[in-house]
């Protein structure tokens, strides 16, 4: 079934361009189940591929999930916690699931906006919990903002990147040479430890992504 949604959801984009993938985004950020993530990569290569424009990819992307987030922090808003774990059973949004999410917004606040959108699950909940927690809205806005532009940046200019760029990245290595590749090697360490850092910190994330 999500083979056969997935296969539906390309031929959509196909047919409709950028605007699609921001169509596609802003109904997922807020609990439809679209495969926004696998989508935006889809997205960026087809863009490397010159069958998408790049430029167009990035804004619609952009738009539709701080769009779509912004409805969900509405609906938190507006209609509380309590309807929502009501009627959010249906798709597996129990007591005890909203519960914990909650907790980690009410801890970490707009950081946990900014980055909850690379967890699974979680980027279905974040307008929706912020909203539920009483965050204010300029405060969620700002990080909302900066949380799409990331996760675009991550997913759909990073596969346009290495898409366009394989053979490139190769010459640049060969370039380098040992010192200039030790140098590197260094950074990418560097980056890793503060990756690891970060997943510590929202720890509580990662695991109800992975229930």
């Amino acid at each position: 079934m999500l083979e056969s949604l997935f296969a539906d959801t390309e031929g959509f984009v196909h047919a409709h361009g950028p605007a699609a993938v921001g169509a596609i985004i802003f109904f997922e950020s807020f609990g439809v189940p679209l495969p926004g993530e696998s989508l935006l990569v889809l997205s960026g290569v087809l863009a490397a591929r010159g069958e998408m424009s790049f430029i167009g990819l990035l804004v619609w992307a952009w738009a539709g999930a701080v769009l779509g987030d912004s409805v969900g922090y509405l609906i938190g808003r507006i209609l509380g916690r309590t309807l929502i774990v009501r009627y959010g059973k249906r798709v597996g949004l129990t007591h005890e699931r909203f519960a914990r999410v909650e907790s980690v917004f009410t801890r970490y606040g707009p950081f946990a906006v900014a980055f909850a959108r690379f967890f699974n699950i979680l980027r279905q909940l974040n307008g929706l919990v912020a909203g539920t927690v009483g965050m204010p809205w300029p405060r969620f806005l700002l990080f909302n903002v900066i949380g799409g532009a990331l996760w675009v940046g991550a997913w759909g200019a990073g596969a346009w990147y290495f898409s366009d760029h394989a053979s490139s990245v190769e010459g640049i290595a060969r370039h380098l040479g040992p010192w200039g590749i030790a140098a590197v090697v260094s950074a990418a360490i560097f980056a890793i430890a503060l990756v690891v850092l970060l997943a510590r910190a929202m720890a509580p994330l990662r695991d109800l992504d992975r229930e």
